[in-house]
């Protein structure tokens, strides 16, 4: 009599056995990152109000000195975001392939760094006109043995970004000469690896011209004479299926060219070498020192005693004084974060000027707002927008804007919603509407007052640590 349970296990294995030997089903490859971009066009950007533009965190580029956002690529690109009607929101990689990683998904419209148009990055892009062109140079140290030639670069190692063409123009000169370089890619900024040289950690870094003469004026010992590249045009990166968004970028480059702005600007930071010098060398500087402003450490201190990220304590400082404890408004507003007599005495400042005092009246009364807005506003990242308007025009005015959006059964909490009635506290039918307690007022100054600050922050956050 055959046992039942071993037939039973004997089936089923041979089942199970079959069923793992079966070759696996044949599966599609995962497309490249760059084969299916998002499609996210002009009229997309449009309507959601704001170009995403990847930039790099460079003297050059994109930098914060004195609490002030500057740079060559970021005063372009919100000259191009005003002309296009639009807000701006920067993006900072060093890494080249993410960069064009973060265009293609749709996490970015724009990759504002010079490129040199070749047809391996034609897979990852469409690019612009030319927005100028650049030549490549070696940077050394003035005490090592100098190099003056290209054959002198034989058996020297030297350091250069990774994703950047300088690869294979370096390779294409050490075959085509026998001078067997060395390279060694780094997955850093240009800067950083010109600081690297400047350190003695390394000897010899190859950068785009400008970037090299820029640092060369606050580095005494640094040499940049030594040519590697003539000039060639350098372009910015949009998607390949954003055809309308490149014709206005286009159409703006050409604009910006005839009226001269361009030339205003490369003469600001690339011609003027001792302002350079002091906006990046500078302690206040996101590039050298780190620092927003004198008043770093009471700043975080008082953005302990509100919960807030001192950046954006920071930005509202620079906002209302620019960091000048002296400064007083044409109203009669004083101090670091421009109290009125009355604010001053109802928080107990008693001299304005002393940047402590001023800053711990300011705090106090930033307390109070929120106090005032935590049961109406609960979450704190939309209440912090109430009180940055309370403390521009005062919390009646906004309370008015508060109680139209209930009116007309808007939900108050959120901020866009209360912003729309406050835009519009300066028209009659608005102003005399009988729910409406503190009269006329310039709301849409205070919108906007409250998107630059945090604009402000954005930029801090991206360039400072925390």
């Amino acid at each position: 009599m055959v046992d039942t349970r071993f037939v039973f296990v004997f089936v089923v294995s041979v089942l199970f056995g079959m069923q793992t030997c079966a070759p696996p089903e044949a599966s599609e490859p995962e497309p490249e990152f760059w084969e299916n971009p998002a499609e996210i066009d002009y009229d997309a950007i449009k309507k959601r109000g704001y170009l995403r533009a990847i930039v790099d965190n460079s003297s050059t580029s994109y930098y914060i000195y004195r609490g002030r956002t500057m740079g060559y690529e970021f005063e372009l690109l919100r000259n191009l975001a005003n002309q296009l009607g639009v807000g701006l929101r920067l993006i900072v990689r060093h890494d080249l392939e993410d960069a064009f990683r973060l265009l293609n998904k749709g996490s970015a419209d724009i990759v504002a760094i010079n490129f040199e148009v070749n047809e391996e990055r034609k897979k990852y892009a469409s690019f612009t006109d030319p927005v100028g062109q650049m030549k490549t140079v070696l940077v050394q140290r003035k005490d090592q043995t100098h190099l003056d030639s290209i054959p002198q670069l034989r058996q020297k190692k030297i350091s250069i970004k990774r994703g950047t063409v300088y690869q294979k123009r370096l390779q294409s000169l050490s075959d085509s000469l026998e001078l067997n370089i060395a390279l060694q890619e780094e997955n850093t900024s240009l800067e950083d690896l010109i600081t690297q040289v400047v350190r003695e950690e390394i000897d010899y870094t190859m950068v785009d011209d400008d970037i090299a003469l820029v640092n060369a004026t606050y580095y005494d010992n640094l040499d940049v004479s030594l040519v590697l590249s003539p000039a060639n045009p350098v372009s910015w990166a949009v998607r390949k299926n954003a055809p309308d968004l490149l014709q206005s970028i286009n159409e703006w480059l050409s604009r910006i060219k005839k009226t001269g702005y361009q030339a205003i600007l490369f003469n600001k930071y690339f011609e003027n070498k001792k302002n350079s010098y002091y906006r990046t060398s500078s302690a206040f500087s996101s590039v050298s020192g780190g620092r927003i402003s004198n008043y770093d450490e009471i700043i975080k201190s008082g953005a302990d005693q509100l919960g807030w990220d001192w950046r954006l304590l920071a930005a509202l400082v620079y906002k209302e004084s620019r960091f000048n404890h002296n400064a007083v408004s044409y109203a009669g507003a004083v101090g670091l974060l421009q109290l009125m007599p009355v604010t001053l005495q109802r928080f107990g400042v008693t001299d304005p000027n002393n940047p402590n005092e001023s800053l711990r009246g300011g705090v106090n009364y930033l307390r109070y707002l929120d106090g005032f807005w935590m049961e109406r506003v609960p979450d704190n990242t939309q209440r912090i927008k109430f009180i940055l308007a309370s403390y521009n025009v005062g919390h009646g005015h906004v309370q008015d804007a508060w109680r139209l959006a209930y009116k007309y059964g808007k939900d108050t909490r959120r901020w866009e919603n209360v912003a729309y009635y406050l835009e519009k506290k300066s028209q009659p039918e608005i102003y005399r509407d009988p729910w409406v307690k503190s009269g006329y007022a310039k709301g849409h100054v205070t919108v906007r007052y409250v998107r630059e600050v945090y604009g402000l922050y954005e930029s801090y956050k991206v360039l400072v640590d925390f």
